[in-house]
């Protein structure tokens, strides 16, 4: 279960403390896109999410987006987010975090990975040894992979929560 574990759980990415993550050492910050920054296949960055960025990029975090949505809906977003992309990742394997890392010029120990999904997020930012938060889904509407996945996840989020290692912030 150690590598389904977050460090860090809330309800969104507005959360975060970004100062925090800062005096930690942090200098990347590698975002999930659907469900995490956006609803699910929505094309266009909100203005909140267009500030976060900003304040992230002043508090030294460099953000990119890590996706294993297609490299043309990727692009595009982050096109209008002015971030670098990874687009099909393949999370939770390591190699789009390492892509990320080497493209940003970081590693693991400075960066954090941040997403709504244990088994591709949280799991796939573990294995790559990044300091990992899990984020509440902005919306229930999803792939329907990923509803699937959900229901084994749900049970990995009671586990967790019953045990104490997981708190919502």
């Amino acid at each position: 279960m150690r590598g389904l574990r977050p460090a860090e759980y809330h309800k969104s990415i507005f959360e975060i403390d970004l100062d925090k993550l800062r005096r930690m050492g942090k200098r990347a910050i590698m975002l999930d896109l659907d469900n995490t920054l956006v609803r699910w296949n929505d094309p266009t960055p909100t203005p909140a999410l267009l500030d976060w960025l900003a304040e992230a990029r002043a508090h030294g975090l460099q953000p990119c987006i890590v996706s294993n949505n297609r490299g043309a809906r990727v692009r595009e977003f982050a096109s209008r987010a002015g971030v670098p992309f990874i687009g099909r990742a393949g999370k939770p394997r390591v190699k789009g975090f390492a892509e990320a890392m080497q493209r940003l010029g970081v590693t693991p120990g400075e960066t954090v990975v941040v997403g709504d999904q244990i088994f591709t997020d949280v799991l796939g930012g573990n294995r790559a040894g990044a300091y990992t938060i899990l984020v509440v889904p902005i919306d229930r509407r999803e792939f329907i992979g990923t509803r699937l996945v959900r229901i084994i996840e749900r049970r990995v989020l009671s586990y967790l929560q019953r045990r104490g290692l997981l708190t919502e912030k």
